[in-house]
């Protein structure tokens, strides 16, 4: 099981602030040597294929909430010609996925499947890693070619969220009847922090809970939380399909690995170092900042993966 972990992200924070005022300031610590990031591949089964994705809304979400996490879905695998002239502006949704293909054998066509709502709590308001796992299975349906997500509402509490993790994925058996048959499936879990902990969790969008206090970016989609749950997502989604059941790309031990996205932690475009995100592209409008275009010119701000070609975190911009 893969938590997409605060304690790398906080690591990164609490250098610059380790520094002090006579040593070295956030941007010296991104200027030092940093040691190269590896992810080893552990041979081990990856996703490839057609995947359907599956959602669990637990808790109430407007229908604008749930547009946001479906048209990032809907992105992954959108043509990536841009339709308008601001969809221009940055790279596709698709075209950050596209680097998921490059862990061999990769390339994992991930589609939006169904959407379930749960607004009354059918397991209560208060859930552990197990219950997560239950509900995948109970609600989803699940089977060898989808993934399972569970996405919990701000007044949900999960054990261990804001903690130690910001969301899971990780793997369960399926007694699902049909084609498919029974068997392992990959499930996600990710939490709206909008309520209890945005500053770890919806960061850059939310001033962060430690670290240098520098202005949080205005969000895409005018809503801090779900814009949190967009970037923990495409986390772990790129974990699922790289490292779905633990043997496969990441580095150090498989109970905490770093792994596709959260190897590169923090970083979302050119120049970034703890504290600052990097180089964004800014609407002149609304002064949101993103990365990412997706279905109907929808902007999104994504961070940024390890690239097997060059061993290196890749940023769209």
């Amino acid at each position: 099981m893969a938590h997409q972990s605060l304690f790398h992200h906080l690591c990164l924070i609490l250098l610059a602030v380790a520094a002090g005022a006579g040593a070295a300031t956030p941007r010296q610590l991104f200027l030092v040597s940093q040691p190269p990031v590896t992810l080893t591949n552990h041979h081990g089964q990856l996703l490839t294929g057609n995947y359907s994705v599956n959602l669990l809304w637990y808790g109430r979400f407007t229908p604008a909430q749930r547009a946001v996490v479906a048209d990032f879905l809907l992105s992954l695998s959108a043509p990536s010609s841009p339709s308008s002239s601001s969809s221009s502006a940055a790279p596709s949704v698709a075209a950050w996925w596209a680097t998921t293909a490059r862990y061999h054998p990769g390339a994992a066509r991930l589609t939006l499947g169904r959407q379930v709502l749960d607004p009354s709590l059918s397991l209560g308001r208060r859930l552990s890693e197990t219950s997560l796992a239950a509900l995948a299975a109970r609600r989803l349906s699940p089977h060898r070619g989808s993934v399972a997500v569970v996405v919990t509402a701000p007044d949900v509490i999960v054990d261990g969220f804001c903690l130690s993790h910001c969301g899971l994925h990780a793997s369960a058996t399926s007694s699902a009847s049909g084609t498919r048959g029974r068997g392992r499936f990959a499930y996600v879990w990710v939490g709206n922090a909008a309520e209890q902990c945005p500053g770890e969790c919806a960061w850059p969008f939310h001033q962060p809970a430690y670290g240098p206090q520098a202005p949080p970016l205005v969000s895409p989609n005018a809503d801090v939380g779900m814009d949190g749950v967009v970037i923990n997502l495409a986390t772990l989604l790129a974990g699922a399909v790289t490292n779905p059941y633990g043997g496969g790309f990441f580095q150090g031990p498989a109970e905490a690995p770093l792994e596709a996205v959260t190897a590169c932690t923090g970083v979302f475009g050119a120049g970034a170092y703890p504290g600052y995100p990097g180089q964004l592209p800014v609407d002149a409008a609304s002064g949101a900042s993103y990365n990412a275009v997706g279905v109907a010119g929808r902007r999104f701000l994504l961070p940024a993966m390890w690239d097997p070609k060059t061993s290196q975190c890749s940023t769209l911009v």
